[in-house]
């Protein structure tokens, strides 16, 4: 049995433990992670950063979170499935890269959905369209609360084997791609061998020849170092890719009103800056590339038209896996874009 010293101890712990759950909940100061697989001082990095210190400032000190970038805690399959649990608070997630929870997630790696960021800000930023739409949808169902969507860029082609000038270049080569079947289908179709590998692991995939390329834009190749493993890159622009910040239902559902408003403006503001950003670097990173010695091609205007209208052409059996309605729904923004 227990003493009166002991029993009056676990009384008062428990007294304790139910006054403070029953504090409201901006009463209490909350810590929390936000991962990401992006390099240390990369732009979205920096927006991360950025996002941490401006919620705690604007939540006077109640909201703390700490920031793990460069897939300390994993990669973004890993991070979307410690969101879905609730073990994880928030993140900058590519959701193209989780396919493996639900196909729809990469609706927006359709191939050539956009030729400029003109175009992009008016497909893939409004809120009203059929990508933000659905990736909204769909990370809802899983769990995940989107609060802003970032850049991460047009996706170029990098390998160590020979220059891609033309879409017959692509033949043979092991390139490695997200787990995305608009993606996978357009290499695929041009006679590449496309390789679905975790991000953490494709610095190493390159260096060891376990594939001989890989499709992402200037500023992920540079700030990941992707480039010092590789020959040729190509500025393919075969897809523009943005991410989303999410935050995991379970600490968004201890979040008061004023809170969840106060984030979500954060986010739209920190996303804004952090496009402007990217964009602003992006020449930069790319002659910071060749400086590093590899080859780069920009295609003519004549041969970049040859490979969007081979990538489109890839979407017709594409509507099984995203929905014919959706794809529908799409080519017909586009077409308002003229």
């Amino acid at each position: 049995m227990l003493s009166r010293r002991a029993l009056f101890g676990a009384c008062a712990c428990a007294l304790a433990f139910a006054a403070f759950n029953a504090m409201p909940a901006e009463a209490r100061e909350m810590r929390g992670r936000l991962g990401h697989v992006f390099a240390t001082n990369s732009p979205v990095d920096q927006a991360s950063q950025e996002f941490a210190r401006l919620i705690k400032e604007r939540s006077n000190g109640e909201i703390d979170i700490s920031v793990f970038p460069n897939s300390q805690l994993g990669g973004d399959e890993t991070l979307g499935r410690e969101l879905a649990r609730g073990s994880l608070e928030l993140a900058f997630l590519n959701p193209g890269s989780l396919t493996g929870l639900d196909p729809l997630l990469d609706i927006h790696y359709l191939p050539y959905i956009v030729n400029d960021f003109a175009q992009a800000d008016k497909i893939f930023y409004n809120e009203n369209g059929i990508l933000q739409k659905t990736l909204r949808e769909t990370l809802s169902k899983h769990k995940m609360e989107p609060l802003g969507f970032f850049e991460l860029e047009f996706r170029s082609v990098t390998n160590s084997r020979r220059a891609v000038e033309k879409i017959a270049d692509l033949q043979g080569l092991k390139l490695r791609v997200p787990g995305s079947a608009g993606i996978k289908g357009f290499f695929a179709a041009a006679g590449a061998q496309p390789i679905t590998m975790p991000f953490p692991e494709l610095f190493t995939g390159l260096q060891q020849g376990t594939v001989d390329g890989q499709d992402n834009g200037p500023s992920i190749t540079y700030n990941s170092r992707l480039f010092e493993a590789q020959k040729f890159m190509t500025t393919t622009n075969h897809v523009y890719a943005m991410g989303t910040v999410v935050a995991g239902d379970r600490f968004w559902s201890r979040l008061n009103d004023e809170q969840r408003t106060m984030i979500l403006d954060t986010a739209t503001e920190v996303t804004r800056k952090q496009i402007e950003n990217n964009r602003a670097l992006n020449k930069e990173f790319l002659a910071k590339i060749a400086a590093g010695g590899v080859e780069v091609t920009e295609l003519s205007p004549e041969t970049l038209k040859e490979f969007a209208e081979f990538g489109r052409a890839q979407w017709d059996g594409l509507g099984k896996i995203y929905g014919e309605e959706r794809v529908k729904l799409l080519r017909a923004e586009i077409a308002d874009l003229d």
